[in-house]
């Protein structure tokens, strides 16, 4: 499905990483996988864990916070690899007390912080790794259902992944002419080390669990699978959407 397609994936951070089910389901469908992780402190823990790929696997730091370091990325990968058919943005960050807090009390450094990690960075990824991208090539990003409906606790990620569902479409509209796909998965909750920041998050598992339609929680394979999926010529007439993987919890009304 992937067989000759190269694919860089942001940001892995640890084996629970949404970043890293997507690498391994790359690797699984026959791609080449490019990894890319925030910082030093991530960069020993991140080789460990491609030292279980069967393939030579590139990582590269990539700092969000500084459009001069995604630069550098880019011109790694260039060097490199070449021109790549793709990339996966799995990236997202508020700062403790955001979450912690009541939203009304979210400060505007809080909201800058998460605006810019969360969001702008999609944009200025995709702006600057587009001279690196084949024609096709396939751009996906992460969200999640509290875009949408209210997520108690989850505050100001909720109008973060709402402004970056919205990127998706204008991005899909502006690249659309360079044979550029762009897509959001809005994947149900996982258990990863930025969930974990959410308060009462066990609880949240078990309410979607009670109520999505599978009567379970979701696996981070299902989440990689379906990536795999938008990064190939399978999914060729697909862009500007959001696909859910959240075991059809989002269709419930009650």
């Amino acid at each position: 499905m992937l067989e000759g397609k190269k694919i860089a994936v942001f940001n892995v951070a640890n084996k629970k990483s949404i970043a890293w089910a997507i690498a391994q389901s790359i690797v699984k469908f026959g791609g080449e996988v490019i990894i890319g992780y925030q910082n030093e402190r991530f960069k020993d823990n991140v080789e460990e864990l491609v030292k279980e790929l069967p393939q030579k696997t590139l990582l590269v730091e990539c700092d969000v916070s500084d459009d001069g370091n995604i630069e550098k990325a880019v011109e790694e990968i260039e060097k490199n690899v070449g021109k790549i058919d793709g990339f996966v943005h799995s990236i997202a960050y508020a700062p403790t007390e955001a979450l912690k807090s009541p939203f009304l009390e979210t400060s505007k450094e809080a909201f800058k912080i998460a605006m810019e990690i969360s969001v702008y960075s999609f944009i200025s990824m995709s702006r600057l790794f587009r001279r690196i991208l084949n024609s096709p090539s396939s751009i996906i990003t992460l969200t999640y259902y509290g875009s949408e409906k209210v997520i108690p606790n989850y505050n100001v990620m909720g109008i973060a992944k709402s402004a970056l569902e919205s990127s998706v479409r204008y991005l899909a509209y502006e690249l659309g002419k360079d044979n550029i796909r762009v897509n959001a998965i809005s994947a149900g909750p996982l258990s990863t080390l930025a969930a974990r920041g959410i308060s009462r998050f066990t609880d949240i598992l078990e309410y979607h669990k009670e109520r999505a339609p599978l009567k379970r929680n979701i696996e981070h394979r299902e989440v990689g699978d379906t990536a795999s999926f938008l990064l190939s010529n399978l999914s060729s007439g697909i862009t500007g959407e959001v696909i859910y993987v959240d075991a059809g919890y989002n269709i419930m009304g009650i």
